[in-house]
């Protein structure tokens, strides 16, 4: 039997080249047969004579029972849609699939709601994963959001961090944590901070506000409902750089008044800066901060324009611009060119605005600029009462795709930096520091105190808190829940005291997540948070504590020696002037 079988499988062997070769003969032949076919009546033509032939069907019925009037209007604009299709020229797919390829486009149009609602994973974050928004949109609506059987996330994977418990946590009377900007209190009342020309009126701020989010990128009843929600909430509402609407006006709501290379708000007619019309709005007791954005994280570097179209009168009597016309922002600010200067425009709009927190924003980019702006603060004693940090994660309604991808410095390296460089100069006391990027959970906002910020700010977690699904529509004008949109139909769907509450709602479980984790760390105030609190994962077999990872910097470091410093300071401090952006020798540096 053995024998018998061998010699079966060796025919076998034999005859496989032979049967192989049939096959392919037999293929070749079926696919002449199915292009024979495709040429007289081609495939892809089929739904459209399926169309004509419902025409002529349904013409038929029509004339001889007098029904069948919506089946041939149907198949009739169908016909009409396929010789369209056949006629255009910009689609080669609806040229060679007429009335067919359409749902090339339809499946196209859909698939971020169909990889949102039945692909993507819990955790996938597309920038936010569901688990972030439903945490939000949890919280917002003041329902529970607690999570049954333990931690969806995989704490075995590299990069997983965690915060070490105490055994003897504390007990806190607040979630309410807030923190002096431009000065601290004192016995006989507040003390302004060290700076020439110092604040004297101080602002105690909440250590999670609203980031800046324009009128016009949102809409009227989005900025109406975030800035009643701070007014409920007791926080700050940052305007962003189209400057104080109406609508932000109405409730109440303390204000960061952010200025940008526009001016909006405090702009002559050529767009430059205007000191009087500056006071007149820096002076209105609801502006708590003046805010000078350099560069914000999604397009840093780059400047931009609202359409003529887009500039609405309200918008146009926010701005001060004309109606109807293009609205630009520059891509530099033209009432300073070195950093000497703009210390002296830092200490011009303190005193302009009767002594308020004046200080600005940026995503950092070369280095050398940004030790250019700390050595102007020691040549001129000026120093900004806080310093918003921008990460390259942060979002906007419209960036080209280059510069939120690869331009900037992610919020981690940027926060480093600028609080490691106020350290090495003995500055850090003088100067908060706020951060913005990717915030939405408690877990966050220790994990960015403890690198060195203050407080945070949050833009796209309180535009969830509206309501906002990620529908990645902001650019378009059509955004479905009304937050980023102008359209006065859409924007109905917004309901302002609801959405306001949810507002408060989102500030209010954020910070009581945070108090029960600044708890359980056995600390008092977030403030006491630093990186050996946190830990991470760096393999499957090691775990190493924050601090021990980042750069450290030793007060005053900077102004001694640098040779013993990180590699950063030690190549471009030096390359740092005070009265240029621009590197000294920076060639014969890099040589």
């Amino acid at each position: 039997m053995n024998v018998t079988r061998r010699s079966y499988d060796a025919k076998c062997i034999c005859h496989f080249p032979q049967l192989s070769r049939l096959l392919q003969q037999e293929s070749r032949a079926m696919r002449a047969k199915i292009q024979a076919l495709d040429a007289q009546l081609p495939v892809r033509y089929s739904l459209m004579a399926l169309c004509a032939l419902g025409v002529l069907l349904s013409l038929l019925s029509v004339v001889l029972f007098n029904v069948g009037w919506l089946a041939l209007l149907v198949c009739a604009g169908l016909v009409g849609v396929g010789v369209h299709d056949l006629k255009q020229t910009r689609h080669a797919i609806l040229r060679n699939y007429p009335v067919i390829g359409h749902m090339r486009f339809l499946f196209e149009f859909i698939r971020p709601e169909m990889r949102q609602y039945f692909i993507e994973s819990d955790s996938e974050a597309a920038p936010f994963s569901r688990a972030q928004r439903s945490l939000v949109y949890q919280r917002a609506k003041g329902e529970p959001d607690n999570q049954p059987f333990g931690t969806h996330l995989d704490v075995g994977k590299q990069g997983y961090e965690w915060v070490n418990h105490s055994m003897s946590p504390t007990k806190l009377p607040t979630h309410d944590f807030r923190i002096w900007i431009g000065g601290t209190p004192n016995t006989s009342g507040l003390s302004p901070s060290a700076s020439a020309q110092p604040c004297t009126q101080p602002y105690q701020a909440s250590v999670f506000n609203i980031s800046a989010l324009s009128f016009g990128s949102l809409s009227a009843n989005a900025i109406l409902a975030l800035n009643k929600g701070a007014q409920m909430g007791g926080f700050a509402h940052d305007t962003g750089e189209g400057s104080i609407s109406t609508h932000h006006r109405t409730n109440g709501g303390d204000l960061i008044w952010e200025i940008g290379s526009g001016y909006f708000g405090c702009r002559n007619d050529d767009g430059t800066f205007n000191a009087e019309r500056f006071a007149t709005n820096a002076t209105d007791p609801q502006v708590k901060l003046i805010e000078i954005k350099l560069s914000q994280g999604a397009k840093p570097g780059h400047g931009g324009i609202l359409p003529g179209p887009k500039v609405t009168a309200e918008i146009a009597a926010a701005r001060g611009v004309p109606e109807g016309k293009d609205c630009i922002s520059p891509s530099s600010h033209s009432a300073f060119s070195t950093p000497v200067e703009m210390m002296h425009f830092i200490a011009q709009l303190r005193q302009l605005s009767g002594g308020k927190p004046v200080g600005f924003k940026l995503c950092i980019g070369h280095p050398w600029e940004w030790f250019a702006i700390v050595k102007a603060m020691l040549a001129t004693h000026i120093t900004p009462d806080f310093i918003v940090v921008d990460g390259a994660e942060g979002g906007t309604g419209a960036a080209p795709v280059e510069f939120s991808d690869h331009v900037g410095a992610p919020l981690q390296e940027g926060l480093q930096l600028v609080h490691n460089t106020l350290i090495g100069v003995n500055l850090r006391s003088r100067v908060s520091i706020g951060a913005a990027g990717k915030v939405v959970s408690a877990f966050d906002l220790v994990r960015l105190m403890a690198l060195g910020a203050d407080w945070c700010n949050a833009g796209r977690g309180f535009m969830m808190a509206l309501g906002c699904i990620q529908a990645q529509s902001c650019h378009t004008g059509k955004c479905p829940t009304g937050v980023t949109t102008q359209d006065p139909v859409r924007q109905q769907a917004l309901v302002v005291p609801d959405k306001a509450e949810r507002v408060r709602n989102f500030h209010r479980s954020t910070l009581h997540a945070l108090q029960e984790l600044v708890q359980a760390a056995g600390l008092q105030h977030p403030s006491e948070l630093s990186a050996h609190h946190i830990v991470r994962r760096v393999s499957d077999t090691e775990v190493r504590v924050l601090s021990n990872l980042i750069m450290r910097m030793e007060p005053g470091a900077l102004l001694g020696d640098m040779d013993k410093q990180h590699k950063v300071f030690k190549d471009y401090w030096p390359l740092a002037d005070e009265k240029s952006f621009r590197a000294v020798n920076l060639k014969a540096a890099a040589a």
